[in-house]
């Protein structure tokens, strides 16, 4: 098996049984905010579109790239379809003139026959509204020889199914720098965002080495980083990596960051598990767990440590035009009316959706330009702001031409475009807000009608598990991750961290969000300070 790395969490796959070419994202996404990390511009796209089967782990736009697909992938290949409960990704796939799928059964290995040959794959579907716009995958690959897990962003709260259907995992694709625009768009001081910052980095990385622990594989390579943030505006989000605490503000850390921390955590220990650096254009060949080689475009230190700063400079030169190019494809800023239009999308969704409104239980703000918007979720109302309104709980400040393009274009999902280019501001009095971000993301029919309906399932919670003197559910109140691999306990506070949410464990009180508490108790009776 030959594996090339094509770009953050992009990678062509060679076997014997044909190639697969997985997540091929190259053009600016998320408004042009971000850009793949290193450059993979100069990469053959036509040579590794001219692929067997194609994978598309999930619809964010750093892992599907519409124009790349359209232009430079073949149509004829087979792609293999993650088991998803709104068939969006489908869809689209068919739009851009893709029509041979193998629809695959969630954690179920499936004997993909091709004219080359067979291979053994599994993709692991996520299906929780927090996963992606209503989904998120990773897939396993035995060539016969080698067996491949490209985890991509997927965040699996069960992996007992990987052993058991493929064994030892000899080559591990992880993401460990997340997708996120907190705490950057918060309207909070900077050295509490600062502070933020540093937690949400080092929780995303600490989650990673608990899955890499959790896998066992020999060799694993951090990919789906950090990407390149080249506009003027957002510059500062990345992270220069020269050990200042300054420069630890940003919550992308990059693959030379996560390999020492391997280390410095004993999950490289050069021998059960291996850290293995690969950048855009990077090729390895394994026969099982053996590396026969390795291959880079260019010494990959060119792009990390001391010289990252000026390699980032020299990309920002590369790619102003065509950020120029792509904000000049906005809407104006001005145009019709808005609250029509905002009305005529919001209040549909916010009538099918008691669940998720009643969750967020409050009036949000939206302040475009010099309006001020109100969803009123309680009301199931989208209106202007009225004198007596006061402050909201939960507040957003979008420029015009954001919320115009997505009103143009007909988006079904704001938080992975407007959210995720974290062009906006927002604030917020209290926790997290889970349900509103989930009604950001579902304002299709189909969408809200699914995430309605996973919400009023009963989480079960019957089943325990005893960390640190606390006896608590097994379950994750949150997406149901086994907390007897993700939780760590402090004192009388219980994280998650597959997602970083805590619990206050003498009350069971979620300290993320309202709602979710946790059932948790003194281990044998014994008293807890």
């Amino acid at each position: 098996m030959q594996i090339t790395s094509i770009g953050h969490a992009g990678f062509h796959i060679e076997t014997a049984a044909g190639s697969i070419l997985c997540d091929p994202w190259v053009n600016p996404a998320y408004f042009a905010s971000w850009i793949p990390f290193p450059d993979n511009t100069e990469l053959d796209w036509k040579a590794l579109g001219d692929c067997d089967y194609l994978y598309v782990s999930h619809l964010h736009r750093d892992h599907y790239d519409e124009q790349n697909l359209i232009e430079n992938v073949n149509k004829d290949a087979v792609v293999l379809l993650p088991d998803y409960p709104v068939p969006d990704l489908k869809r689209d796939l068919e739009r851009l003139g893709f029509h041979t799928f193998v629809e695959t059964t969630d954690s179920v290995k499936h004997k993909v026959s091709g004219p080359k040959g067979d291979l053994d794959v599994m993709i692991i579907a996520l299906r929780a509204p927090a996963d992606g716009p209503i989904g998120d995958s990773g897939i396993l690959i035995d060539d016969g020889e080698t067996v491949c897990f490209n985890m991509n962003d997927a965040r699996p709260v069960d992996l007992d199914v990987v052993k058991q259907e493929f064994g030892h995992v000899d080559v591990h694709l992880l993401q460990y720098s997340g997708a996120i625009w907190y705490p950057m768009v918060y309207d909070i001081p900077k050295k509490s965002k600062a502070n933020f910052a540093k937690q949400k980095r080092q929780r995303g990385m600490d989650r990673a080495r608990s899955y890499i622990e959790q896998v066992g594989a020999t060799w694993v390579v951090p990919s789906a980083g950090p990407p390149m943030f080249l506009d003027d505006d957002l510059y500062t989000a990345n992270d220069f990596n020269t050990g200042s605490d300054s420069d630890q503000a940003s919550i992308f850390p990059d693959q030379a960051e996560f390999l020492e921390q391997m280390k410095t955590h004993g999950t490289d220990d050069g021998t059960l598990h291996r850290g293995l650096m690969m950048v855009s254009g990077s090729s390895a060949k394994f026969a099982g767990s053996e590396m026969l080689e390795l291959a880079h475009p260019y010494p990959p230190e060119l792009v990390f440590g001391e010289n990252k700063k000026a390699y980032l400079d020299r990309m920002k030169e590369k790619f102003a035009p065509i950020i120029a190019a792509e904000k000049a494809s906005w809407a104006p800023a001005d145009g019709e009316p808005l609250l029509p239009q905002l009305k005529d999308l919001f209040e549909p969704i916010m009538k099918q959706s008691d669940l998720i409104c009643d969750g967020i239980g409050y009036p949000v703000g939206l302040v475009v330009g010099e309006e001020t918007f109100v969803l009123d979720f309680p009301k199931r109302e989208v209106r202007m702001k009225a004198d007596g309104d006061g402050k909201y709980r939960y507040g957003f400040r979008i420029a015009p031409e954001l919320v115009r393009t997505v009103l143009r274009d007909d988006e079904p999902d704001w938080v992975n475009t407007i959210f995720l280019s974290t062009r906006f501001t927002t604030w917020r009095i209290g926790g997290y807000n889970e349900y509103l971000y989930t009604f950001f993301k579902c304002l299709t029919d189909e969408r809200i009608a699914y995430a309605d309906g996973w919400f009023s399932e009963a989480h079960d919670d019957d089943q325990s598990v005893t960390l640190d003197g606390w006896t608590i559910q097994r379950r994750c109140p949150h997406l149901k991750a086994d907390l007897g691999k993700f939780g760590v306990v402090e004192g009388n506070k219980l994280t998650c961290n597959l997602h970083g949410w805590e619990w206050d464990l003498k009350s069971g009180r979620c300290l993320t969000t309202k709602g979710h508490e946790l059932r948790a108790e003194p281990a044998g009776g014994a008293a807890q300070n």
